[in-house]
């Protein structure tokens, strides 16, 4: 069956920097886009980067574009997101996403992507 699990996050200061990862396993990851969305707590569920399967068509939430960035691994079967110049605004749930049936995707549409990891915590204080 399909897993994803999410790792790295945890407390940073503004302007620090961390590196989630997703682990997944059970489908084909290489022939499957990939997106990481966040949750804050009262907020609705907001997309922040999704890559293609190939890795070459990438897509941020503004929010995201200059201090995150996206990349995976099909050797390793990992997706990463790389997070700069962090914010307390940045404070959320962190989820990584799949649609194993589909090689783009993009953030807007929460509803394609159809597997979800259990989330990993980032905390940035200011």
């Amino acid at each position: 069956q399909v897993q994803l699990v999410e790792s790295g996050g945890g407390s940073a200061q503004a302007g620090g920097s961390l590196r989630l990862s997703c682990a997944a396993s059970g489908y084909a990851y290489s022939s499957s886009c990939m997106g990481w969305f966040r949750q804050a707590p009262g907020k609705e569920r907001e997309g922040v980067a999704a890559v293609d399967a190939r890795g070459v068509i990438v897509y941020y939430a503004d929010s995201a574009k200059g201090r995150f960035t996206i990349s995976r691994d099909n050797a390793k079967n990992t997706l990463y997101l790389q997070m700069n110049s962090l914010k307390p605004e940045d404070t959320a749930m962190y989820y990584c996403a799949t649609n194993p049936y589909a090689r783009t995707c993009s953030i807007w549409d929460p509803s394609e992507f159809t597997f979800w990891g259990q989330g990993t915590q980032v905390t940035v204080s200011s």
